[in-house]
């Protein structure tokens, strides 16, 4: 169980009270570390899979830990950041994220119990939603200047419509199992 993937999984939500201590620290360099924590984390989340599959080191404990983390992870830093920005111009795109990941982690779930996971498995366009979310974060927490935060936003806004794109997705491959009698 305690392979490499899977620390690095365990790790990476380790480094998230870190992140959120740092990211709430008094001082001018708080951000860039908080900033580094998080793309440490993505970094970590990248690596995991992949020695995963080139180690054939995949387990039932990392499958269901991996998702966990990524998603506690990122809705840690989107709630931390909405109350940073106080602005509806990111909490709403932070409650689009977080809700997605609530209604496609239960989606999964229940198809898992229909036998019909599969239908609702990682695509590739969850892949690039998750490059834009991990991006726009890290650069939303940094605030290293107002290009880089206008860059930011707009990745979020990437990231929002992409994350509302691959739930249609998804409950469009779902929707005959979700509608049967």
């Amino acid at each position: 169980m305690w392979n490499i993937p899977n620390t690095l999984t365990t790790f990476r939500l380790f480094l998230i009270p870190i992140f959120l201590v740092v990211f709430y620290l008094p001082y001018s360099w708080a951000l860039f570390a908080a900033a580094f924590i998080f793309w440490f984390a993505s970094i970590t989340d990248i690596l995991d899979g992949y020695l995963a599959r080139k180690l054939e080191q995949s387990t039932p404990f990392g499958a269901f830990l991996d998702p966990v983390a990524d998603k506690v992870m990122v809705c840690a830093a989107l709630v931390a950041l909405s109350e940073h920005y106080q602005s509806m111009y990111m909490t709403i795109p932070a409650l689009i994220i977080i809700s997605r990941e609530i209604v496609i982690s239960a989606l999964r779930e229940w198809m898992a119990e229909q036998g019909k996971r599969d239908n609702v498995a990682v695509s590739n366009m969850g892949k690039i939603k998750t490059a834009a979310q991990m991006l726009a974060i890290i650069g939303l927490i940094w605030q290293y200047d107002a290009w880089m935060n206008y860059l930011s936003f707009g990745l979020l806004y990437i990231a929002t419509f992409l994350t509302l794109s691959s739930m249609v997705q998804y409950l469009v491959s779902a929707w005959s199992e979700l509608t049967k009698n």
